[in-house]
């Protein structure tokens, strides 16, 4: 590598940001030179000891303004959900204003910003941010979004004709500690209704790349409809969050469906278990937790991806998952970097093979 390595600050030691980190500071393409958390508690803080490594002499702030000073070449940002989407624009506004381009894993509806789904006041000051500072935003999604669009994307463009694409999402939710009783209604009775059954709320949060992918090809879809399902337990499920008792939800399902000519032409599918033996009659992989692209067309195409550690950590698929979502983030830095001003998706995006990866 020639290159000078990209200088980054890194906003957030939460899942995903704990497990980044550590690739940062031994990544030969990347020099970290600042941390901003959320959390007081964590102000002042070793980095090293928020991700559980040894100390690495740098504190985390909440200084936003300290660290725009720093003038990264890029913030790559691991903050909330949407569900705190005035948090994420403050914050990644201040970035872009500045001059500093900005990639992102939180706001999951900015995967493809022209969403008519996406209100304009989570729109409008990141266009308005970045026309000010010259500066580029790009979001990969939490889902994790390169599983929901890059790959299904790429394999649309082996075909002759595509009848239906579908990417889906086949996890065992067992050992994740994030948010999902309220959200998803896991943990909850099957007559409570969580947030995301009602289709608006899901199509915004996760089903961004729908319409991305049918501009892609060239069409408008008529609408997006979903649907979901819930299967309910009879035995008690011990979780790393506690315990799922009999009766309660411990598996759902549920579609987004991009209807083009009347039919679901661009959909996608999330499984989400709690234990592999829940919901038995649901879709499987052919190893546990995966990622499918299910292509009907010409040719017809099947692909799984299995995201796995092999160090020894015992750490399980879905922290690979999310720590492959919050790779994807900072490998785009580079070419995010040589973009025009303005929203970014992974349609402007190119080849992106990870540079410094191999050494």
């Amino acid at each position: 590598m020639s290159a000078e390595p990209k200088r980054v600050v890194i906003w957030g030691t939460g899942f995903v940001g704990k497990m980044v980190i550590p690739e940062v500071l031994r990544h030969p393409a990347f020099d970290l030179v600042g941390v901003g958390v959320s959390n007081p508690d964590k102000v002042g803080m070793d980095v090293g000891g928020l991700c559980g490594i040894d100390p690495i002499g740098m504190a985390a702030t909440d200084d936003r303004e300290a660290l725009i000073g720093l003038r990264p070449d890029a913030l790559v940002h691991f903050g909330p959900t949407a569900a705190h989407a005035n948090d994420n624009i403050r914050d990644i506004g201040a970035f872009l204003r500045a001059g500093i381009d900005v990639c992102s894993t939180a706001m999951t509806p900015w995967v493809w910003p022209t969403m008519t789904q996406n209100p304009p006041a989570w729109v409008d000051p990141i266009t308005v941010a970045c026309a000010a500072g010259g500066s580029s935003c790009f979001t990969t999604g939490i889902d994790p979004g390169f599983a929901n669009d890059l790959l299904p994307m790429t394999l649309m463009g082996l075909c002759g004709e595509i009848r239906q694409v579908r990417a889906l999402e086949i996890l065992d939710y067992i050992n994740y500690e994030g948010d999902y009783e309220d959200e998803m209604g896991i943990g909850r009775p099957p007559e409570f209704v969580p947030l995301l059954e009602h289709t608006d709320i899901l199509v915004m949060s996760w089903g961004a790349t729908v319409p991305m992918m049918a501009h892609a090809v060239g069409i408008e879809l008529d609408e997006i409809t979903s649907t979901w399902e819930k299967w309910a337990t009879d035995k008690p499920i011990q979780t790393a969050k506690g315990l799922i008792n009999p009766g309660e939800v411990a598996a759902i399902r549920f579609t987004i469906n991009g209807i083009y000519k009347g039919e679901p032409r661009i959909c996608l599918e999330h499984v989400n278990r709690v234990g592999n033996d829940a919901a038995p009659d649901w879709p499987r992989g052919n190893q546990n937790d995966v990622y499918r692209v299910v292509i009907e067309g010409s040719p017809s195409i099947t692909q799984e991806t299995a995201f796995r550690f092999s160090d020894g950590s015992g750490r399980d698929a879905a922290a690979a998952g999310c720590l492959a979502t919050g790779l994807r983030a900072l490998n785009a830095v580079p070419a995010v970097n040589g973009l025009p001003p303005g929203w970014v998706t992974a349609l402007d995006l190119p080849l992106i093979p990870g540079i410094g990866t191999i050494r």
